[in-house]
């Protein structure tokens, strides 16, 4: 179940630089309050991460912090929680001719002391693929 779809804004480090400092739009998903129950998660929360255009900096290039914040502000165990990247499907060239398709990775985060660090990024494969589809669409 979704229980939060908004537009995420971090703030960076740097002090009045503000360095690292932008915006995502954050989909958090539940699985413990689904509609109909099925088997348990070991990871039921599902957080859904991606770029907007406003923002100056990109969710892979501050993953790290991005998903130590959201931790933090949704009172997440991030022991608990699924972090994916989607990535919308770019066109590019002189007449859009060239597509790079969408894509979802998943992220994995060594935990030290409530924050996240030395992030891994995997290419979701299905079945997981075709579950996670359904949920944002």
């Amino acid at each position: 179940m979704l229980v939060r779809d908004i537009i995420y804004s971090w703030k960076g480090w740097g002090g009045k630089l503000s360095l690292g400092s932008g915006m995502c739009r954050l989909r958090i998903y539940d699985m413990t309050k689904a509609a109909v129950k099925s088997v348990a998660h070991l990871r039921p929360i599902i957080v859904v991460v991606s770029d907007i255009p406003e923002s100056g900096m990109s969710v892979r290039s501050c993953a790290g912090h991005i998903a130590t914040m959201v931790t933090k502000d949704f009172h997440i165990d991030p022991h608990r929680m699924l972090w994916i990247e989607y990535y919308h499907a770019k066109t590019y060239g002189k007449k859009n001719e060239h597509i790079i398709p969408e894509s979802f990775d998943a992220v994995e985060f060594e935990w030290h002391e409530d924050n996240a660090i030395k992030p891994k990024w995997r290419t979701l494969r299905p079945p997981l693929l075709e579950e996670i589809v359904k949920l944002i669409k």
